[in-house]
This record gives C-alpha cells, structure tokens and sequence, in this order.
C-alpha cells in the first residue's frame, strides 16, 4: 500500500532554483511507489494571514483552503522543502502552513534545505524544526541539506557533481526513515483515537 506524502515548497522568487529539488524529491518518493504530490505555495498563492481555515464557520472557507485542508487531513506524512532566506525561513511556506492547526496533527514530518551557498539551508531547516514541532507534527531526526543547490541539480532536476552524488546517496536513508514515521503513526492512528 503506498503512503500518501505531501512535499511543500515555498519560493515565491522568479528564477527559484529549490523548485528543482523538490520536484526531483516527488519523483524520488514516487519511485518508490509513494503517492506524492507537490504542493507549491506560490501556484496556490493564499493572501498573508487573516484567518486560519479553522476560524471559517463550517464550509465557508475559501475554495483553495478547503482544497488544501482536504489533501492534508487525508496525507499520511509531509516533506517541506526549505530554501534560507536571511538565516530563516521562506516568508511564502511559513504562510501557507500557518492557515493550517490541528490539520497538521499527528503525522511526521522531514525537512529538506537548501541554498546558493555552502550552509546548504541549514538555519531555516533548524528553525522549521521548531515551527513543525509545534504545529503537531513528529519532526523526524534525518534530513538532506543541498548546497549550493545550482551545482547540485541541473536545470532540468539532474543530480550533478559531488553534491549530486551526495543527494542520490542520502534520499534513501532519509525517505526510509519518514516511512518509518509514517506506517507507526498509522498503525497508532488506527489502534487510538487522538486525545482531541
């Protein structure tokens, strides 16, 4: 049975480069034979923050919200893909996640980051930590960090060079480690109600 895994991306930049990387983490989830969609904050494009989806009275929320809640409630685990932006994070994907709470709850999480330099996004992903954590979710140990990202991926999502070979290398690790996550929270999900 494949487990059903979001990925969410969320540059709003013109010429983004981490949209290479988390297209080539759909396709390496799909490969091995996980339902996995991408989630592109700027595609959807919600406004900044007003109200969350769950402030709405019942079925009044906006069409993309209620979409979006939908698709979340029903995954079984998430990958956000983080660029750093100023030693933090990606104002467009810290956006789209706060409309959501308790949607969140009791699924696991990985973090993937990255950066035109050699830190590789390793501040925003220390700080997504925190934030996911927080919003209900099993934040798992294993992460990929890329960087610099324009050596690392080719225009068309190819791995190239040392940081290619070292990504081809670690998705594997990573993915097994999220699956882990995965199948026991289903396994505790459908054994426990949540506590509320």
């Amino acid at each position: 049975m494949s487990n059903r895994i979001l990925v969410f991306y969320g540059s709003y930049r013109s010429d983004r480069m981490g949209i290479r990387l988390a297209e080539y983490v759909v396709d390496q989830l799909r490969r091995r034979g996980d339902e996995a969609e991408l989630i592109d904050a700027k595609a959807i494009n919600l406004p900044i923050l007003d109200r969350m989806y769950k402030e709405y009275p019942k079925s009044q929320a906006p069409a993309t919200l209620e979409q979006l809640a939908r698709k979340i409630k029903a995954a079984d685990g998430f990958i956000f893909v983080t660029g750093e932006y100023n030693w933090g994070v990606q104002p467009g994907l810290k956006n789209l996640t706060d409309h959501f709470l308790e949607e969140w709850f009791w699924r696991p999480a990985a973090i993937v980051s990255y950066s035109a330099g050699r830190l590789a996004g390793a501040r925003a992903a220390t700080a997504w930590h925190g934030t996911l954590s927080e919003m209900g979710m099993v934040v798992i140990s294993s992460t990929i960090a890329v960087g610099p990202i324009g050596q690392t991926l080719s225009a068309d999502g190819q791995p190239t060079g040392e940081g290619g070979k070292a990504l081809e290398q670690s998705f594997p690790r990573f993915a097994d480690d999220l699956m882990w996550w995965v199948e026991a929270g289903k396994a505790q999900r459908q054994r426990k109600a949540p506590p509320y």
